[in-house]
């Protein structure tokens, strides 16, 4: 039970103790506001830009018609100093049970995805249409991971879609030449989220860290195969 105070004394030492607990409390809602905000306008574009030049995030990219009422999108992007017949292969294997995705491993499996990704490659992988599915996780555990071949155009672009209501994804590979021997990797991200405000800025708050890791991922490792280098002196390479 607590104790009455005895004294004007007491009293004053209660309130101020008091209150002191209501300032500390109002000082960490304050810094976490202001967090939240830092986080929103200043962190969170960059992470979802990456890599990408003004031009590249605003321009039209293939697929962006297949989802107009995108409520998120990402935009990154990397050079590769290679043609994009040298990368485009690469892009053609993408899938779960085909030549993974490129990034990290690890990570994927640790969730039970079930990625393998090749470091070569593979003629049986070679062979990609309009309206084949593309898995992004093993079919007896996740059996609704999957996208569709939207759109095609050989060593240009890839556009993986599936836009079945209530929720959206329109995944974008896009190769622009720089010159004989250089080429720009640019991959778009669009998705619909719930309406629901707290459930649409509850999923951004997941989705947009781990799309930027998984997608950075994925654009150093795409790099590294097309030039023939190591994983390893791609990813540590300055970013262009």
């Amino acid at each position: 039970m607590a104790r009455t105070p005895t004294s004007a004394t007491e009293s004053r030492d209660l309130e101020d103790a008091t209150g002191g607990r209501w300032r500390r409390r109002g000082r960490r809602l304050v810094a976490a506001a202001l967090a939240a905000v830092a986080y929103w306008t200043l962190v969170r574009p960059r992470l979802l830009r990456w890599g990408a030049t003004p031009s590249e995030v605003s321009r039209s990219l293939p697929g962006d018609d297949l989802l107009p009422e995108a409520t998120a999108e990402s935009t990154m992007a990397i050079t590769v100093d290679a043609p994009p017949e040298a990368v485009w292969p690469w892009l053609r294997q993408i899938g779960q049970d085909r030549g993974g995705f490129y990034s990290y491993e690890w990570a994927e499996n640790l969730v039970g995805l079930d990625i393998h990704n090749a470091d070569e490659i593979r003629p049986e992988y070679q062979s990609l249409s309009v309206g084949d599915e593309i898995r992004l996780a093993r079919a007896d555990r996740f059996p609704e991971a999957t996208l569709q071949v939207a759109a095609l155009d050989p060593e240009r672009s890839l556009v993986l879609a599936h836009t079945a209501e209530p929720t959206g994804w329109v995944w974008s590979f896009v190769l622009d030449p720089v010159d004989e021997s250089t080429t720009r990797l640019v991959v778009r991200s669009r998705v619909r989220l719930p309406e629901h405000p707290v459930a649409r800025v509850a999923a951004q708050s997941v989705l947009d860290p781990v799309t930027f890791v998984m997608t950075r991922g994925m654009l150093r490792g795409i790099r590294a195969r097309a030039e023939g280098l190591p994983a390893r002196e791609s990813t540590t390479r300055a970013e262009p």
